[in-house]
C-alpha cells in the first residue's frame, strides 16, 4: 500500500494489490504484498518518462527503490519481523515486498507503525488473529474513512482506481474445514482460501474482505 501511495500519479487504473500469507502450525508465517502493473506496462513505461503529469510529479525508478527501502528498513527496526526482502521488476512493472514474522499479531502491531511512519490516517487498522488451539484464522478490515479521503480526489485520479483489484491469498499447514466469507474460494487441495475484489469496493466499503477460517482440529 505503501508503494502504491508513491506510484499512483502514474495514472493507470489496472494494477492489482496481491496480499499472500503463509501461515506455520505455530502461528507464525510469512507475508508479502505486492504491486502489480503489469496489464498496463506500456502506459506506465510511457509515462515514467514524464516529469509530471496532471499535476503529479511522476516517480523515478531511484525513488521508487528509495521508497522501498526506506519501507523494508521501517520493518526490519519492528520485533517479531525478519528476513525482510524486496524486489522490483520495470519490465513488467512488478514490485514485492517480503518478511516472515513470529505470529500473525504481529502484523497488526507492524500496520500501526508504518502508517504511523507514513503519516496514513485510517480509522482501523486490518486485524490479524490466530488461535493455536483451535485452529482458527481470523481477519478483520473496516475502513470508513477511505471513502471519505476518496471523495476528496480530483476526477482524474478516481479513475486510477476504476479497475484495480485487490487479492487476498491465505496458505495453511492444515486442511481448512469452514470458510466464514462466501466470497472467498477454497482451493483444491483444500489448504488455501483466496478473495478478489475491486479496491473501489473496498473503498466504498461494499465488499467485505474481513473472514474467519476453521482449519481441521
Amino acid at each position: 500500500m505503501i508503494f502504491i501511495l508513491s506510484t499512483c500519479s502514474l495514472l493507470t487504473s489496472c494494477f492489482e494489490i496481491l496480499e499472500e500469507v503463509d501461515m506455520n502450525p505455530d502461528g507464525s508465517g510469512k507475508m508479502s504484498l505486492t504491486i502489480n502493473l503489469s496489464q498496463s506496462k506500456n502506459k506506465v513505461s510511457s509515462i515514467m518518462l514524464l516529469d509530471s503529469i496532471n499535476g503529479h510529479k511522476i516517480p523515478k525508478k531511484k525513488d521508487i527503490q528509495k521508497n522501498l527501502e526506506d519501507l523494508s528498513a521501517k520493518l526490519k527496526k519492528i520485533k517479531g519481523i525478519s528476513k525482510v526482502t524486496y524486489h522490483t521488476d520495470y519490465t513488467q512493472f512488478i514490485a514485492t515486498v517480503s518478511f516472515n514474522f513470529d505470529h500473525v499479531s504481529i502484523l497488526n502491531k507492524a500496520s500501526k507503525e508504518i502508517f504511523t511512519a507514513y503519516k496514513l490516517k485510517v480509522d482501523e487498522v486490518p486485524a490479524y488473529s490466530y488461535q493455536t488451539s483451535k485452529k482458527i484464522f481470523k481477519y478483520e478490515y473496516n475502513n470508513a474513512s477511505a471513502k471519505t479521503a476518496f471523495n476528496k480526489l480530483k476526477k482524474d485520479d478516481k479513475e486510477i482506481f476504476k479497475n484495480a483489484t485487490y487479492t487476498s491469498i491465505y496458505r495453511f499447514p492444515y486442511t481448512v474445514q469452514q470458510i466464514k466469507n462466501t466470497k472467498s474460494t477454497l482451493s483444491k487441495s483444500k489448504k488455501s482460501v483466496m478473495q478478489k475484489t475491486s479496491i473501489l469496493h473496498l473503498i466504498n466499503n461494499t465488499a467485505n474482505i474481513s473472514n474467519q477460517i476453521q482449519l481441521v482440529p
